[in-house]
């Protein structure tokens, strides 16, 4: 029995069984059924199923964003920001089906001549298990249910186990929208389940997005099948001495302050050029003290709380030994709740685990710099490598940056938690394995066949 807790005020919202593993079973041999019919699909009707759902959650968006709130404290601003998020991620991949084109090669392109020619189409790689975690429950969900349903594949899909009403009604809409129950089921085993079901031949391919200690796993016991990895982060926002401040300062806010800092690319480190330290810092200090905290239903709330206790307790740890250790608080470190303050700290060592490791939570680490090259070292130095931004109007220095830094992608004038839904989205290192973004994701869940004539 797992419990639906609501982060803000610990009431129990729902309470549902795991998904057993006969159940899981039977959801497989369905979605093996789907396959045969999905073959039979136009892309046109695909492409309308999709409109459709899209029609569809934009006329159910307060409700959707209801769900997101209670079950995982985001901010209700932010879950109906997510909403429309979700809306133009599946326009998105009902667009693109209709315009993705096959590939012709010519056999005489080196050599003598042979006289044929190669037709390359994708076909559906088959049963495609998605994996999402609690920070963005419905468009995450949506990054993979669009373009696994758009490439023809069936889809088993397992939630953040917090997420189960805003899943379940994701899949009710789904299922109106004109996809049917063979084609997308969704489960919510404990981890033996989960375990099995990751190792067995009936899944083809496995879309996980979460964290890097799960993926290892994964990864160890899959066998051999397609790995799809969207893990963490330990983004750095970089200002350099020419920034746009009050910008940058805006963006170090929103960035790692929105949905209480509980984002893969969240500005996890904010690394400032020495020139700027001091007017930065004070910016930042002075706007970060009138933001309001709270309750996640107050459409005036900017930070709410972390999704549960646990979280809370692994950030007010990390603060509060980065402090013992040297670092100098300037703002926050106040805890009500599972509300974690907005937090702001300066003299943090590299190796303090707050800035080593990802910290998921509303803390800003302002970490001086003065030479790019120490600067590149530094921020290369984690195990992450997903986002990044910087602030600066020096095209020779975002030139260099793009380069050398160990990223998944660099923005300018933006931070690194920047994000459009048809541009590459992944990282390297320990960040992930491929990318998603529809194209790409429908790139990433298809099968390359090659007809020779």
């Amino acid at each position: 029995m797992y419990k639906v807790i609501n982060p803000f005020d610990n009431s129990t919202i729902f309470e549902y069984e795991y998904t057993t593993q006969n159940q899981v079973d039977d959801s497989t041999s369905l979605l093996k059924e789907g396959l045969e019919q999905m073959s039979e699909m136009t892309t046109a009707l695909k492409a309308e199923v999709l409109y459709r759902l899209a029609d569809l959650l934009r006329s159910n968006k307060k409700e959707l964003a209801q769900l997101i709130t209670n079950e995982m404290g985001k901010v209700i601003t932010e879950s109906l920001v997510e909403i429309d998020r979700s809306i133009t991620t599946v326009i998105c991949a009902a667009d693109t089906i209709k315009t993705m084109t096959e590939e012709v090669l010519d056999s005489d392109a080196y050599g003598s001549k042979r006289d044929k020619m190669g037709i390359v189409k994708r076909f559906p790689m088959g049963i495609i298990l998605a994996v999402t975690p609690f920070n963005f429950p419905i468009n995450l969900s949506v990054h993979k249910i669009a373009p696994a349903f758009a490439a023809g594949n069936t889809v088993l899909f397992k939630p953040g186990p917090q997420n189960y009403l805003s899943a379940k009604r994701l899949v009710e809409l789904c299922y109106e929208a004109g996809m049917a129950k063979s084609y997308l089921q969704l489960i919510c085993p404990d981890i033996p389940v989960l375990s099995k079901l990751i190792s067995s031949k009936n899944i083809q391919c496995i879309s996980f997005t979460g964290g890097t200690q799960t993926a290892k796993k994964i990864a160890e016991n899959c066998g051999i099948k397609k790995l799809i990895f969207e893990l963490g982060g330990n983004d750095p926002l970089i200002i350099m001495p020419d920034a746009d401040l009050d910008k940058a300062s805006d963006t170090a806010i929103n960035n790692r302050f929105g949905s209480s800092g509980q984002r893969c690319t969240a500005s996890k480190r904010v690394f400032v050029h020495k020139d700027v330290y001091t007017k930065f810092k004070t910016l930042l200090v002075a706007k970060a003290e009138k933001l309001n905290i709270g309750n996640p239903q107050d459409s005036n709330t900017f930070v709410g709380p972390l999704v549960n206790s646990t979280a809370a307790d692994i950030v007010e740890g990390r603060i509060n030994d980065s402090i013992s250790k040297g670092a100098k608080l300037l703002l926050g470190n106040k805890r009500v709740g599972n509300i974690i303050y907005p937090t702001i700290l300066e003299n943090v060592s590299d190796d303090h685990e707050l800035v080593s490791d990802e910290t998921f939570g509303p803390v800003i680490p302002l970490m001086s710099f003065e030479v790019l090259s120490e600067l590149i070292e530094r921020v290369n130095s984690t195990e992450f490598g997903l986002q990044s931004g910087v602030f600066t109007n020096d095209l020779k220095t975002i030139k260099h940056l793009y380069a050398k830094l160990d990223v998944g992608a660099l923005i300018v004038n933006d931070g690194p938690g920047f994000r459009a839904e048809h541009f590459p989205f992944g990282g390297v290192k320990n960040s992930g394995l491929g990318r998603e973004g529809i194209k790409y994701a429908i790139d990433q869940m298809s099968v390359l066949k090659t007809l020779v004539l």
